[in-house]
């Protein structure tokens, strides 16, 4: 089958395409639009259909709209609540199911040639779920889903056999673990389903003093599911603008949602393993997201091996409706390899865009030798290579890179990227060598995890070390990543250290860089010391300099 898997509800618009099986091509509308999470103040931008990325993804695998079997569209208005209903206080609620029963329509005059009958509507938790069990390298799995809300839910539990999902409980709404986030998300300043992961930095600068009383308000109960009180967020401590400064008291209440929220995904994960012995956990859904959770999972739970989708929020569900109908059409559906599945350019590309731009560029003999030179003399290098990743973590292809060494390095990419100080940036490291400096789930190929740093080794690579001595590592395989194992090997031969800082390569409120255009701009407006774009350098010294490579 040739499938087109769409998200266009709630946020981050996606598109996804699977042909007999196997994914081709997957991208967020943001990378192309510049509109970060898809929102912009237009109203109902967020459910916009992601009409750029999903021409890209077609053209990628060499489909017009009239050439699919299906759309695959991960929001099933049938299962939503009856219009007028209101299950999370959401205003937009019975707009945002109206908007989905047009979907074909609207998915027509997007893509011209499209036969609307093609479309399929695939249950939000459906999808998430499928783009876990389906995408991960096991055939069988216990799956959990977890964000802030789907049609009428916000929870999934189910077991998959060869890629056939029996749902074992199911959360109805208003009870939600990923909106109960995205409500001390707000209160503390930030933006909702967008800033959730700055709650889990913060959460390490404090201690979980209200512990007690969220245990009460927020509890599993015993048959899969959970119950979430209302809570008075103010009587903790009073609601902090967006640019105020924060205190422990801020610190103190993100500690203590996240370690409720930690401790019931636990009782969440004992409940499913109960039912099915099954070894594999796969997980999807916003709350996947949440590193530090997944870590006290994989510590502490009742699951040997955990995956979890590298794409778990809503973007992802792009990939799973497209893998779910695949497999319901009678594809053999392969299993997530990598997550570079978004745009690339050949070398002639690239090398076109530097002479547009008439800047001064080089092509080394060994860019990860030219790399790690710029890196052990404490240079930031932006880098660009190969396809673009899908999902929110850069994973050597859109990424920031420098010393791990230099604990002042932690500060500057902060200021790079216009973020608060209190986040945390992450270590890469070859996979064979991880063993030796961090303790955790490993291999983590997409810094899904965190791990603690091993005793001498905090002191040598400090800007990667968080306040609480833990790290979120990404560890690279030198058979699928050869050019970034080169680069960490040259690093270390020249600093003695085989870790590497990477973030992703944006500054604060844009989407990660996707296109060589953005990469340069990027460049030009950011104090960073060199580009690696494609096999080609371009220093800062020399930016302005003139035409020509050197």
């Amino acid at each position: 089958m040739r499938v087109l898997g769409v998200n266009a509800v709630f946020h981050d618009p996606a598109a996804a395409v699977v042909v007999d099986g196997a994914v081709v091509a997957a991208a967020e509308e943001e990378r192309f639009s510049r509109r970060k999470h898809g929102k912009s103040p237009v109203p109902f931008a967020t459910w916009e259909v992601p009409e750029q990325s999903a021409a890209w993804c077609l053209a990628q695998a060499g489909l017009t709209p009239g050439d699919l079997d299906a759309i695959a569209y991960s929001y099933d208005p049938a299962l939503a609540p009856p219009l007028g209903t209101d299950v999370t206080a959401d205003a937009w609620e019975g707009l945002r199911t109206l908007f989905a029963q047009r979907a074909p329509l609207f998915l027509r005059s997007a893509l011209p040639g499209l036969d609307p009958a093609v479309v399929r509507f695939v249950p939000h938790h459906v999808a998430h779920a499928a783009s876990a069990h389906l995408a991960a390298p096991y055939r069988s799995s216990s799956v959990l889903v977890l964000d802030g809300r789907g049609e009428a839910a916000s929870h999934l539990a189910g077991r998959a056999r060869d890629g056939d999902l029996e749902v074992l409980a199911a959360q109805a709404l208003p009870h939600s673990l990923g909106l109960l986030y995205e409500e001390v998300t707000e209160h503390l300043g930030f933006r909702r389903s967008s800033d959730e992961y700055k709650v889990m930095a913060m959460a390490s600068y404090g201690t979980p003093r209200w512990l007690g009383e969220f245990r009460e308000l927020v509890h599993a109960t015993g048959d899969g599911g959970f119950r979430v009180a209302p809570v008075d967020w103010s009587s903790y401590v009073a609601r902090r603008g967006r640019d105020a400064d924060w205190g422990p008291d801020h610190a103190d209440l993100a500690a203590t949602v996240q370690v409720r929220l930690e401790e019931v995904l636990l009782d969440l994960a004992q409940w499913l393993h109960d039912q099915t012995g099954d070894r594999d956990l796969t997980m999807a859904g916003g709350v996947a997201l949440n590193c530090v959770a997944n870590s006290r999972l994989a510590a502490e739970g009742p699951f040997e091996r955990i995956w979890v989708q590298p794409a778990a929020g809503d973007a992802g569900t792009a990939l799973g409706a497209a893998l779910a109908v695949a497999h319901a059409g009678g594809d053999r559906v392969a299993g997530m390899g990598t997550a570079a599945l978004g745009r690339g350019w050949s070398d002639e590309e690239l090398e076109a865009w530097l002479r547009t731009a008439d800047v001064v560029y080089e092509r080394p003999a060994d860019l990860a030798d030219a790399v790690a030179d710029v890196i052990a003399a404490d240079g930031v290098v932006a880098w660009f290579q190969g396809r673009s990743e899908y999902g929110p973590r850069a994973l050597g292809h859109r990424s920031l890179l420098a010393d791990p060494r230099r604990a002042e390095n932690l500060k500057r990419l902060n200021d790079v990227k216009g973020r608060e100080q209190f986040r945390p940036v992450a270590p890469m490291v070859l996979a064979e060598r991880a063993g030796e400096i961090f303790e955790g789930p490993l291999p983590s190929p997409y810094m899904l995890f965190t791990h603690r740093v091993r005793p001498g080794w905090a002191d040598r690579i400090p800007a990667v070390v968080h306040v609480d001595g833990t790290a979120r590592v990404q560890t690279v395989d030198a058979a699928t990543e050869p050019l970034v194992a080169r680069m960490l090997v040259a690093v270390e031969r020249r600093t003695g250290v085989p870790v590497v800082v990477n973030t992703s390569l944006n500054t604060a409120g844009r989407p990660m860089v996707d296109d060589p255009r953005d990469a340069l701009e990027c460049f030009g407006s950011a104090p960073v010391d060199a580009l690696a774009l494609g096999p080609f350098l371009i220093r800062r010294a020399s930016l302005f300099a003139g035409t020509g490579s050197a």
